[in-house]
């Protein structure tokens, strides 16, 4: 491995930038009560990227950008988990009925929102999100959610491999410890998306209501 600067290093492979999408949509990726619940095993202290999700939505929604949403929902008896839920025990918090499972503080689907309900890390395993995307002749994502190093990780690799533009906006993801949050925002810069500001996706969506 270099003993080269890590910027330095990455900016001489990894220096591109691929810009927002035409017609966008934007998911909201797992914004769980677990993860805002103090004492849960999932508890990630994230309610400032749940604000900033929040304010892209509403910008979002007023350019007239579909906002889809994505919660993980197991079987009671967590039969459709596999190997999943068999890795990661705080998935016990998403089994159907769970209060934990249900939507953070403030964030209530609209009606004219897709809720897409997944059991494994990427929104589009599994799902119809792909397809509805294309349908809707969706060109592009802004992925915002929870949590940075997991769900959202997998989101954006499947996303860029679907063949849609991908941005994920750093400061409306979050992840249980800074590191790893920071850490994959990077990698994911670097590879797979553009990771932007909530004041960059903002601007953008602005421009193209005008």
């Amino acid at each position: 491995m270099s003993d080269e600067d890590l910027l330095a290093n990455y900016s001489r492979a990894y220096n591109t930038r691929v810009g927002f999408g035409s017609k966008p949509a934007l998911i909201l990726i797992d914004f769980c009560q677990a993860y805002f619940e103090p004492g849960n095993d999932l508890y990630s202290g994230v309610e400032a990227a749940l604000e900033s999700a929040l304010r892209v939505r509403a910008a979002a929604r007023a350019a007239g950008v579909p906002v889809i949403l994505t919660n993980v929902v197991y079987h009671p008896q967590a039969i459709d988990g596999g190997r999943f839920f068999e890795k990661a025990a705080p998935l016990k918090n998403f089994l159907k009925g769970s209060p934990m499972g249900a939507f953070g503080p403030g964030l209530v689907p609209f009606g004219d929102e897709l809720v897409v309900s997944k059991q494994y890390p990427s929104a589009f395993f599994g799902t119809s999100l792909a397809s509805t995307l294309t349908a809707m002749q969706r060109d592009s994502v802004i992925l915002t959610g929870l949590t940075t190093s997991g769900c959202v990780r997998a989101s954006c690799v499947d996303a860029m491999s679907h063949g849609f533009r991908t941005a994920v906006v750093a400061d409306a993801c979050g992840d249980r410890h800074a590191a790893p949050h920071e850490a994959n925002l990077f990698d994911m810069n670097a590879k797979y998306a553009d990771v932007v500001s909530e004041a960059e996706v903002i601007a953008f969506l602005e421009r193209i209501h005008a």
